[in-house]
């Protein structure tokens, strides 16, 4: 049965990596919004009951109930202010109730017992001051982080399933930490010349790495359509780079065209080299035969880079990526991710069309996420592409 065709814009969060468990890990970061209010109390719920535990089972004989200022302090750790207050309240109530069972009624005992209801009210006080910042900071953070995710989302357009004579699929995850994006970029192009393709890596993460890519992005849009040469569409964003970016920053990126039948033209600065998966599944790394320094650092460097071409019949597969993919360790600091080895089983056949070209990548990706244990320490993004017959 053949398999329904792929809609021209494929869906965001399925572009980009976006599965359930990233939002709830993202969302875990902003001030765990996702988790119910029992979940988010449950930790200081159980310190109650364990305060109320260990003092009833030590008996009247020892007074354990003081240690009951723990529960302020750990429920400003995961709820609102109201709710510290709310679950303070009730260990406050928890805290008399030990007190009537200890029977403290000396005088000594009257002045301790004083003393730690004091400081029970204080520290409750304190830790809903507490938990109203700490809220307000992740509200800030969150939006921020949400402006930026889409400043790189309005950025990267989407290609669809086919441009001229290529089919492709993709994906792309940000990193899961605190600066949420980074500067891996991406873009296809049927210009007059040839079917262009770039990706790339800006050095760093956050707003930064994103000003950098718009900028790279930028002048490929608009070199892949002025330069009939590979090189030439190079040397314009290499020139816009030196102009707009501050210095010291770079950009590693692969440069490739499709022009005639059965070969693709590749420009390689200082980029991950690209793989060939054939439809018996043999993998062939594509390393450039004079690797150039990244773009922004050509001053460095002597001479000028050169392109090569390589075989790209209908049905290969090209699988192009950033470091964040070949860097992927297994989770507990074990090895990196073994592309070349993996690419060959989960790629090969699906150069026949688009949908299962998507197959392959979203197979790729999930193996990715399999060995990291679901976690990606960098951004990393996959790009499949095959040709039409």
């Amino acid at each position: 049965m053949r398999r329904p065709r792929p809609s021209l814009v494929q869906p965001t969060a399925e572009v980009f990596g976006l599965n359930r468990d990233r939002r709830r890990r993202a969302l875990a970061v902003v001030d765990l919004r996702d988790l119910t209010w029992r979940r988010r109390a449950a930790p200081a719920l159980l310190a109650i009951l364990a305060v109320c535990a260990a003092d009833l089972s030590t008996g009247k004989e020892r007074y354990l109930a003081p240690l009951m200022t723990v529960v302020p302090s750990i429920a400003a750790l995961t709820m609102s202010a109201l709710g510290v207050l709310g679950v303070c309240t009730l260990g406050l109530a928890a805290l008399a109730g030990l007190n009537e069972y200890d029977d403290v009624t000396a005088v000594h005992d009257q002045r301790f017992l004083f003393g730690s209801m004091v400081t029970y009210a204080v520290l409750t006080l304190f830790s809903a001051y507490v938990a109203e910042v700490r809220m307000r900071r992740a509200a800030a953070f969150a939006a921020v982080s949400s402006v930026a995710e889409a400043a790189q989302r309005a950025l990267l357009h989407q290609p669809g399933p086919e441009v001229g004579p290529l089919r492709l699929a993709v994906r792309y995850a940000s990193a899961a930490d605190e600066a949420r994006i980074g500067g891996d970029l991406f873009s296809v192009l049927d210009t007059p010349h040839a079917t262009r393709m770039l990706v790339g890596d800006v050095r760093g993460k956050g707003l930064g790495a994103v000003r950098t890519a718009s900028v790279v992005l930028g002048a490929f849009r608009e070199a892949a359509y002025d330069e009939p040469e590979l090189a030439g569409v190079a040397r314009r964003i290499e020139a816009s780079v030196l102009r707009n970016v501050p210095e010291g920053e770079f950009t590693t990126a692969l440069f490739a065209e499709v022009t005639g039948p059965g070969e693709v033209g590749l420009l390689q600065y200082g980029h991950v080299p690209p793989l060939r998966v054939t439809p018996d599944g043999t993998v062939t790394v594509l390393d450039a035969p004079d690797p150039w320094v990244p773009l922004g650092l050509g001053r460095l460097a002597i001479g000028q880079p050169a392109g090569w071409t390589q075989p790209f019949e209908p049905g290969d597969v090209l699988v192009l990526c950033t470091d964040g993919v070949v860097e992927a360790r297994r989770s507990g600091g074990g090895e990196f991710y073994p592309l070349e080895r993996r690419a060959g089983a989960l790629v090969a056949g699906s150069g026949g069309s688009a949908a299962d070209l998507e197959d392959a990548v979203a197979r790729l990706y999930a193996d990715l996420l399999a060995h990291t244990g679901g976690a990606l320490g960098d951004d990393a993004l996959l790009m499949l592409v095959s040709r039409q017959p």
